[in-house]
């Protein structure tokens, strides 16, 4: 299998078959991100993307009905790119249902209404879209490349294309004395698309990033503990998403772990409450150090 660089892909999808189609990242100008600083963004060779479907059927046999592509947006390529990687893996894989990876919303400006029905048809689906917030200031504070109008604008589009998403958040991403407006923002737009899943992480400032930058000029302000777990539980009340959305908080920045389906939204809710009143108060007024995994 070709593997270039640092490879990443969501905790969601840790027993899921990856094929590399793209290196690096195609935007890598967010201000809080160094994963693929290393590694320039390029597009797989097809030759390369038949060899590894080859090699992925000889490991696994021909019933494999997912697979995870490579790497930080591989949705930034070309439509007609993607179908033609779509028609190599059902080659292999007859009985594949979905083509699932990381994608922005800067990757749906190169694709027409048309396009994404056909990417649908095809079988991509479940894209993890790395929105942050759905504030528009904390959008831009993070450098991630798009307006929030045009958040709405794309994943509307993605709805009516008949995809399911994930919304990849950022708990804290306005900085210091925002959490209620950056709640409500990101409640409104996920309470209207509703994603399959949501993934709300801790923001960190990792050294060599532009937002460690930004925080020394005092351009970015981070919250403490205490204020991020309260953020995270009042997204969590915000948010009116179906009972089988699944609420991921247990990335290794998440300081009290959880995760379950909003039907048990209550429970995520209690469980963060009780374990933050068993942290020392030293603890919670701290900002706890996250380096880049």
């Amino acid at each position: 299998m070709h593997y270039t660089g640092q490879v990443y892909r969501p905790p969601m999808e840790s027993d899921t078959p990856l094929l590399e189609i793209t290196t690096g990242c195609s935007h890598n100008r967010c201000a809080f991100c160094t994963m693929y600083n290393r590694t320039p963004f390029s597009a797989s060779k097809l030759e390369d993307i038949k060899a590894d479907l080859a090699e992925m059927r000889n490991a696994l046999g021909s019933d494999v009905r997912r697979i995870y592509l490579l790497n930080g947006d591989p949705f930034a390529l070309s439509a007609n790119r993607l179908l033609k990687i779509a028609d190599l893996a059902h080659a292999q894989f007859p009985d594949l249902e979905t083509l699932t990876c990381y994608a922005s919303i800067n990757d749906l400006n190169n694709k027409s209404d048309y396009d994404l029905k056909e990417l649908r048809a095809a079988g991509y689906n479940d894209l993890y879209m790395g929105l942050e917030s759905g504030w528009g200031k904390a959008v831009a504070l993070m450098r991630k490349g798009f307006t929030i109008e045009e958040a709405w604008h794309h994943l509307d589009r993605l709805e009516k294309a008949g995809f399911r998403y994930a919304a990849l958040l950022m708990i804290g991403a306005g900085g210091k004395g925002t959490s209620e407006i950056n709640v409500a923002e990101t409640a409104k737009l996920l309470n209207r698309y509703k994603p399959f899943t949501i993934a709300a992480v801790p923001t960190a400032v990792t050294p060599d990033s532009k937002l460690a930058v930004m925080r020394d000029r005092g351009e970015y302000v981070e919250l403490n503990e205490r204020e991020l777990l309260e953020e995270e539980i009042m997204l969590l009340r915000a948010l009116e998403v179906d009972d089988d959305c699944f609420f991921f908080g247990s990335h290794p920045y998440n300081t009290i772990p959880v995760s379950a389906n909003f039907s048990e939204r209550d429970k995520m809710i209690a469980y963060l409450e009780n374990n933050m009143r068993k942290l020392p108060p030293s603890f919670l007024e701290s900002i706890r150090e996250r380096g880049q995994l």
